[in-house]
């Protein structure tokens, strides 16, 4: 059998490692010239550095076992430090622990970071009616009416901006918090629901982190993974797209912009929604309209270096978030060297940090030419963490239609989605546009996406098929 996966993202390259595993022929094509997708390391100041994706939630295996798989296990490393810290109400306070994605379990979860009013707005979920989510609600409108807005504003915003770059008045409860969305229609109140999920979570065993890293970035699982498939025979292109796809008696004939075609049993799409659509436009024109509905936000990433002599103290802790409520540039920073043993061992006379601009509805600072994205994040890390040195070097990168918007009704959307191919022979979706936009999420909709292709490829002796 013959697959081809459309798209080398970790998700497309995931599809592939998987599909080789289980002796299927691939051929992978990625329309730009690198493989990785938002897995990308590059460089500041000589030191290597990712410059999209720069941790993996480790409490989920997929992929952390991909990365063992491709020879990587020696090299994932958890943060050197777990103190973050969230800045709002002019003060960098540290980041609530007793929470589920910001929404608390009780008052005194969010004491500090909450004004007296707003600690005494969550008490009112007791003496509300039942709650009520029906198929769905957005996080931010269901936490604000049960807690007020300011839990909302401080903390669940920040955090879901940290995930999406959204907004969390329009993110869905049912895709972006799946386990407290069940915990909400199974109790009368949103504290209760919240302790229902933390009670449900797994203890976690002395030591273990919640994400962890790899040693030279996050970035080089891609190259990894794609060097691994390769050794197992796949064909791998960059720089070549996929213009067309139609069905074929004996499968699907892929049209690529340089003139050639591709024959293949099964097909993969691990592209962006809107991409995908555009794809299938011809054979599944519902399916196409529905994954042209999918929102995008785009963010930068701003990485600088700072010669650790010049700073007159060094920020601690791994990063902090940022409200947009407050009206800063960035929305959130991370403390590279502090958070990276690797990092920090690179060149021990520098201190490397980056900073995220750009949300959903916000995204005018990425217009900006590089020096000024440069210049506004670091007038806000004077601000908030006093770095008043002059960085050696900056970098940077923007993810234009980075992050997809898991809106109010995306679950359903998705499976109306899968619902229309379900009638094409060997196709299916992967990537962070359906089910989770975390890498170990990446990874398994692309497991998924493959055993469900496996068992719809056809079986037997049969025709080679061209090319």
């Amino acid at each position: 059998m013959h697959v081809i996966v459309v798209g080398g993202g970790i998700s497309g390259l995931a599809a592939a490692h998987r599909l080789l595993s289980a002796g299927v022929r691939v051929t992978l094509i990625e329309g730009s010239d690198r493989f990785g997708g938002k897995l990308h390391t590059g460089s500041v100041a000589g030191v290597g550095v990712d410059l999209g994706a720069e941790s993996i939630l480790a409490r989920r295996p997929e992929a952390t076992e991909l990365a063992r798989a491709v020879g990587l296990g020696d090299a994932l490393r958890p943060p050197a430090v777990a103190g973050a810290s969230i800045w709002t109400r002019g003060a960098l306070r540290p980041m609530p622990q007793d929470h589920v994605m910001g929404v608390p379990s009780s008052v005194a979860a969010l004491t500090g970071v909450l004004s007296d009013a707003g600690l005494a707005q969550i008490a009112r979920d007791a003496e509300l009616p039942p709650l009520e989510v029906g198929e769905d609600a957005p996080v931010g409108r269901l936490v604000a009416e049960r807690m007020g807005r300011e839990v909302v504003d401080r903390l669940v915003e920040p955090l879901l901006g940290g995930v999406y770059a959204g907004d969390a008045y329009q993110i869905s409860l049912r895709s972006a918090v799946p386990k407290l969305y069940e915990a909400a229609r199974e109790h009368d109140t949103l504290l209760a629901a919240v302790r229902a999920v933390q009670r449900q979570s797994p203890p976690r065993a002395p030591g273990e982190p919640v994400f962890t890293g790899v040693e030279g970035g996050v970035g080089t699982l891609a190259g990894a993974v794609a060097d691994a498939c390769r050794a197992e025979g796949a064909a791998l292109e960059t720089g070549v797209a996929v213009t067309n796809l139609r069905r074929t008696a004996r499968g699907w004939a892929a049209a690529l912009g340089d003139g050639r075609s591709l024959a293949a049993d099964g097909v993969v799409l691990a592209v962006p929604a809107a991409a995908a659509g555009r794809l299938l436009a011809a054979e599944a024109p519902a399916a196409a309209g529905e994954l042209a509905a999918v929102e995008y936000a785009s963010m930068a990433i701003v990485t600088l270096a700072f010669r650790r002599a010049d700073l007159a103290r060094l920020p601690r802790g791994s990063g902090f978030l940022v409200p947009a409520i407050d009206g800063r540039v960035i929305k959130a920073a991370t403390f590279t060297t502090g958070k990276w043993d690797w990092a920090a061992a690179a060149d021990p006379g520098l201190f490397l940090l980056r900073a995220s601009v750009g949300r959903y509805g916000d995204e005018a600072p990425l217009g900006w030419d590089d020096a000024d994205l440069v210049r506004a994040a670091l007038d806000d890390l004077g601000e908030a963490a006093g770095l008043t040195g002059k960085p050696v070097d900056s970098v940077v990168t923007r993810w234009h239609q980075g992050l997809p918007q898991y809106t109010v009704g995306h679950a359903e959307r998705v499976a109306r989605v899968r619902g229309y191919l379900a009638g094409l022979p060997a196709l299916r979706l992967a990537g962070a546009s359906y089910d989770g936009v975390g890498i170990p999420a990446c990874v398994a909709s692309a497991q998924r996406a493959v055993a469900e292709l496996l068992r719809a490829l056809p079986t037997g002796p049969r025709e080679e098929a061209g090319e």
